[in-house]
């Protein structure tokens, strides 16, 4: 099959007659943006679970990260019993799997046995934002940039060390190192490869500045097939990865060097094209300039959605690339909103989220942000030139605990996602929260062991 294309359904049951594929992955998101699901035989998957779904607990948008049963979900609980959902295969998103043997994978949208979506999952929260969209005549256009961390450590030797002592892949700060990235080619081309084989446009890879830090950059879609190719991307990344011996991280704050990002780029467009530029100041319609305005209001009571873990704050430094300033700036990195490309290619960078972000839901709070902005008329306040980092301007939430507090009283957030979603997530935060707080960390250790 050639590289790029579209796995159809047409040519997935010709792989299977021929024995090609006899595996299919059937996966959601679940609320950390990981895959969640089982694998199929295909031929299981072709007569049953193509017209019926599959099911699945519905534990598994009401879990922590280590899949504890936690409570506060109106979802769904140990009162409820914690039926099942169905997952149902959303076929624009069916691909191979180069990586592993004869497998395909499709990605789901969830639903009650009603039919009814299940509102708090990330996809079809995305999905409502696209809807509103499209009231107005408008679509999106998103890219994402994904940076991770890898290690000559295998999976099961980071876990045994409890992650410290790992020796990067890179000694030194590799960013657009040509010397530096060949030494982690071998992993860099497989990725790249291999997601070009389950149909990715792969732009290219480069390296970064914290040590083994890399990008591989993945062509920009429609927001709903950015949002899938990021996940996909994600976990394949990850499994590469670990049949190579070695092992990488998206976390966003591994260490106290710079952190991984996802800067996460977003245009609208509408029947004529783009919808950005335009004849007004800096070139930008007035609908552009509503949308930046809007993101640039709504930013604090929305930034759990960009940064949704505890370590997403320690990212957050002044002068480490990393925005903490409220502002808009012309290709200006220390803004967390930067305007960057010309006439068709205008488009807003969102610079906020971490590798750790859950894609749907960073982009659904990104365009109910510029949808708050378009409805409101919001005025653009001026461009911030020079370093935002020394401005008086206002900061994003530094800690996830100020974050979810933020969501918990944000009007437009329930406006823009229902109550419910909004207090599923508001949840989510709160374990994470009560999780941490009864932690004892290692720096409490080695600070109060011998010396308080």
């Amino acid at each position: 099959m050639p590289r790029n294309e579209q796995l159809t359904l047409g040519r997935l049951r010709e792989l299977v007659e021929s024995g090609e594929v006899d595996t299919v992955v059937v996966a959601l998101t679940d609320m950390q943006g990981r895959l969640q699901g089982k694998r199929c035989s295909a031929r299981y998957f072709l007569d049953e679970v193509l017209a019926h779904g599959t099911e699945a607990c519905s534990y598994l948008l009401a879990v922590d990260v280590d899949m504890t049963t936690v409570d506060g979900y109106a979802l769904t609980s140990w009162e409820k019993g914690y039926g099942d959902f169905v997952l149902k295969p959303h076929l624009d998103t069916l691909r191979l799997v180069p990586w592993q043997e004869a497998t395909a994978l499709v990605l789901c949208d969830v639903q009650w046995h009603s039919g009814e979506p299940v509102g708090p999952s990330p996809r079809q929260v995305l999905r409502g934002q696209l809807d509103r969209l499209a009231e107005l005549g408008l679509a999106a256009h998103v890219g994402t940039e994904l940076e991770f961390l890898a290690f000559r450590d295998s999976y099961e030797g980071a876990w045994d060390k409890r992650y410290h002592g790992l020796t990067p892949v890179n000694q030194y700060n590799v960013d657009y190192s040509i010397a530096g990235t060949a030494r982690v080619e071998g992993l860099l081309r497989r990725i790249r490869n291999d997601m070009a084989g389950a149909g990715l446009y792969v732009e290219s890879a480069k390296g970064e500045c914290n040590l083994g830090q890399h990008e591989i950059a993945i062509r920009y879609a429609d927001a709903l097939t950015s949002c899938d190719n990021h996940v996909f991307y994600k976990n394949g990344a990850k499994e590469i990865a670990a049949a190579e011996g070695l092992s990488l991280t998206f976390m966003a704050k591994y260490d106290q060097r710079e952190g991984n990002s996802c800067h996460i780029h977003v245009s609208l467009h509408d029947e004529n094209g783009s919808a950005m530029p335009g004849d007004g100041e800096h070139g930008f319609s007035d609908l552009m300039a509503h949308f930046i305005a809007g993101q640039l209001a709504c930013l604090p009571e929305l930034t759990y959605f960009l940064a949704p873990n505890i370590n997403s704050y320690k990212r957050f430094a002044a002068g480490s690339f990393a925005p903490t300033t409220i502002a808009w700036g012309r290709d200006n990195r220390t803004c967390a909103l930067r305007v960057v490309g010309h006439g068709p290619s205008l488009r807003v960078e969102n610079r906020v989220p971490g590798g750790d972000v859950n894609p749907y839901l960073a982009v659904a709070a990104i365009l109910a942000a510029g949808l708050h902005g378009i409805a409101e008329e919001l005025p653009l306040e001026p461009m911030l030139a020079g370093n935002a980092y020394a401005s008086d301007k206002g900061t994003v939430p530094t800690t996830l605990r100020e974050a979810a507090d933020l969501l918990a009283r944000s009007k437009v957030a329930v406006e823009a996602f229902g109550q419910d979603v909004v207090d599923h997530y508001v949840n989510a935060a709160r374990v994470e929260l009560a999780a941490f707080d009864a932690a004892v960390t290692d720096w409490e250790r080695i600070r109060g062991f011998e010396r308080l």
